[in-house]
């Protein structure tokens, strides 16, 4: 048993191209220092990225605008996690391990896609982190995400 956040998977998608249309998914398949399957050719230290739920309905609140989650282009949006809180640690979901290695940073793609998103997506981590893929395997929606390791000491 852990006294570790968990959090769930709400919605998992992929890119189909670059500044492409996102194609949702009910379940994927991340392949180990590599991506999801089907998505675009990603950074090996970049394999997935998370959301939070959470950051994105504020950040549409702000904009006082409905917008698909994806409209960030994260791979999988979650819920009852801290996105800041699971930089340096390792998740788990599903069959999927992932090295949670840093901050998303927004990209002047978000104004192009609605004015004023880049700037609502800067602060508290609200763009979501992403991670290199450790352990490949099959997760889907409605997946427990665990914190199942912490940051090394140094």
């Amino acid at each position: 048993m852990t006294d570790q956040p968990v959090g769930k998977i709400v919605a998992i998608a992929v890119r189909t191209a670059k500044e492409g249309p996102m194609q949702e998914l009910t379940k994927a398949t991340a392949r180990a220092g590599r991506g999801i399957k089907g998505d675009l050719r990603a950074w090996t230290h970049r394999g997935v990225t998370l959301i939070s739920s959470e950051d994105w309905q504020q950040v549409t609140s702000e904009l006082g605008i409905a917008l698909p989650w994806h409209t960030r282009r994260a791979n999988v949006l979650v819920t009852g996690l801290t996105m800041a809180d699971l930089i340096r640690r390792t998740v788990r979901f599903g069959e999927v391990t992932l090295e949670v290695r840093a901050e998303t940073l927004p990209c002047e793609l978000m104004d192009r896609l609605h004015a004023g998103l880049w700037n609502a997506l800067k602060p508290n981590c609200r763009a979501g982190v992403y991670g290199k893929v450790l352990t490949g395997g099959e997760f889907k929606v409605g997946d427990s995400v665990e914190v199942i390791a912490q940051p090394p000491t140094t």
